[in-house]
């Protein structure tokens, strides 16, 4: 492949982001190459600059920021008869950009910062502080301790004097205590029981959930209260109320510490409706507008063969191909864009439900491109739909046969399940075999494996978990 062809395809792969960086290290590196900026933009820049000169002249001859007046008004501050350094709005007059929002986010607290935060600020001795870092250390992003006390306490054994396993369990029951509710337990039952123990004791049904708790946690996952009042002599409603309290627990107190910063999507192409037809267009924020420096480009045209030239027409060469190559991707982005908006424009109307089956081979064969290139242009580019910003690889799924001889989209398949079972009656859930019943009354033959298959991935619980009574 030529040099040109191999900068076409790296272009054409590259994620928003990553195009960025590369525009951004060719602006860097490529004295031929620069962005091409608003002209009225830049005389709206160049007016506002002198008439910002014109006031200051005006201002410094009439001496009211140079001399200092002689009395000033009682309630008078020092903003309204002097101006500030750094006018509100302003950037500065060195050029500098203001910085932006996002670095101010500030560093997202993990689980360990936030209990040592609290053990810090609990007045214990400076031997169980070493005990207490090394309990927090051993909590994983769950908030269960990952080693026992003993070992706990063997580890430690060494570095403190005397040191008795009692000591290690008192500050692990300090710890216990500290916020999130659950946190250093040894087990689920353990978890779930301090939680419990911590609600005021006035709250309904408290010590049967700790009994519960203690004694038939193992029968927790059964929904069938008939036999559970059987098996435990409760009343049924004694059972559902107690069930209700623990329901309302958190089994991994840890994971609502675990905050991730957040990742933003720039879209590469917006989706809109207009005049009822739905229309692609591409984000011009995605990427700059580049075009060839004219003052060095007119250097080039010296008929010697300098060593400095003949650097400044390579220059002048690739400045010219990286231009064609971003031309050439952002044409073959928004015609794929254009080609998927074409055949599921009912996706757009409808929703999931109506999405069709299309595979990478319809948009190659429409647009006369090979498989591998509108692979290329389908990964991390993103479309921002009246759906959500979606990427381009969603639109693609295979298909099932329908009675009628058509075909349904897998992706429609997966909506249809989604929505039977939210909308199904809790006390009887929709088994596998009844979805595909149900799926065949619409005239789309699914089997119950390939059912089965569809929920586990969209990480739909089975029909026993999903029962409920209460």
């Amino acid at each position: 492949m030529t040099p040109q062809l191999q900068q076409a395809i790296k272009l054409l792969q590259m994620s928003t982001m990553d195009l960025q960086q590369e525009i951004q290290q060719a602006l860097e590196s490529n004295i031929m190459l620069e962005v091409e900026e608003d002209e009225q933009s830049g005389r709206d820049y160049q007016e506002k600059q002198e008439k910002k000169i014109d006031n200051s002249d005006q201002i410094t001859s009439e001496g009211s920021q140079t001399d200092m007046p002689d009395e000033l008004p009682v309630d008078a501050g020092w903003d309204d008869v002097f101006e500030s350094s750094l006018p509100a709005g302003d950037n500065g007059d060195n050029g500098e950009e203001a910085p932006e929002f996002e670095s101010f986010r500030s560093k997202t607290e993990t689980l360990r910062d936030h209990l040592l935060w609290q053990l810090e600020l609990t007045p214990v001795s400076d031997r169980d502080y070493v005990i207490g870092v090394a309990i927090i250390d051993a909590i994983n992003d769950d908030g269960y301790l990952a080693s026992s006390v003993d070992d706990l306490w063997q580890g430690l054994f060494d570095h403190l004097e005397s040191l008795e396993r009692d000591e290690v369990q008192a500050v692990l029951h300090l710890i216990q205590n500290f916020d999130p509710s659950g946190v250093g337990a040894l087990d689920l039952a353990d978890c779930l029981h301090l939680q419990v123990a911590q609600l005021p004791d006035a709250t309904p049904y408290k010590a049967l959930a700790l009994e519960f708790i203690a004694r038939h946690l193992d029968l927790l996952t059964s929904c069938d209260i008939a036999k559970l009042s059987k098996r435990l002599e409760w009343p049924e409603h004694q059972i559902k109320s107690v069930l209700t309290l623990i329901r309302t627990l958190d089994p991994k107190p840890g994971l609502s510490l675990q905050a991730n910063d957040v990742e933003y999507v720039v879209p590469d192409v917006f989706v809109s409706r207009i005049r009822g037809q739905w229309l692609a267009s591409l984000n011009p924020d995605i990427a700059p507008k580049l075009r060839v420096n004219p003052f060095y480009s007119g250097m080039v045209k010296r008929a010697d063969n300098s060593q400095d030239n003949v650097s400044m027409k390579n220059h002048l060469q690739e400045a010219r191909w990286f231009i064609k190559s971003l031309h050439s991707r952002n044409d073959t982005l928004l015609r794929v864009a254009k080609s998927i908006i074409d055949r599921q424009g009912d996706f757009f109307d409808h929703g999931p439900i109506a999405m069709r089956p299309m595979v990478l081979r319809d948009i190659a064969e429409e647009l006369s491109l090979h498989e591998s290139t509108i692979s290329r242009v389908t990964t991390q580019k993103y479309m921002h739909t009246p759906q959500g910003v979606i990427e381009f690889k969603y639109f693609f799924s295979s298909h099932v046969n329908t009675e009628d001889g058509g075909e349904c989209s897998a992706t429609a398949i997966r909506a249809l399940i989604k929505e039977l079972v939210d909308n199904e009656n809790p006390a009887k859930p929709l088994s596998d075999s009844k979805i595909a019943d149900l799926l065949k009354e619409k005239g789309i033959n699914v089997a119950r494996r390939t059912i089965a298959k569809y929920r586990e991935a969209m990480l739909v619980p089975s029909t026993s978990q999903r029962k409920r009574l209460i």
